[in-house]
């Protein structure tokens, strides 16, 4: 009889919450802790941490009460789309530095199409930090 309940116990789901707009997040927004609450229910494939939300970017428009997934978030980007950036390569002790024109938004360690604007050569490059890409054998 002693082996009855702990079984019982296992088969009883564990409830969650669940992450959910409270009002329409505009894609390329970053949600701050007013743009989202938990509300009790467990939605499969949702997420179900406010920190996992709340500081990303909305890759798509969010709505309100509707849950938020993975898929709808990234990191937020530091670079945009027609922005002029510091392009270098860097391998083997040569440091060539230039300016190029970003094709993508891109946030830090994401790859992105950069137009090299002295070759107009067009890269993929690697997101280091506001306003500079990489490109190079290790990158």
């Amino acid at each position: 009889m002693r082996w009855l309940i702990p079984l019982l116990f296992a088969a009883t789901p564990a409830l969650a919450d669940t992450v959910v707009a409270n009002g329409t997040i505009r894609s390329m927004s970053v949600i701050g802790p007013a743009d989202v609450r938990l509300v009790a229910g467990d939605t499969p494939g949702a997420i179900l941490d406010l920190a996992a939300a709340i500081g990303m970017e909305a890759r798509v428009n969010l709505y309100p009460g509707r849950p938020i997934r993975p898929g709808d978030l990234r990191e937020p980007a530091v670079i945009n789309r027609n922005e002029i950036i510091t392009l270098q390569y860097d391998a083997n002790g040569l440091l060539i530095v230039t300016e190029g024109r970003a094709l993508d938004r891109a946030g830090i360690g994401e790859r992105l199409r950069v137009l090299n604007l002295s070759s107009r050569t067009t890269v993929t490059a690697t997101v280091q930090g506001a306003g500079l890409a990489t490109v190079g054998p290790s990158y």
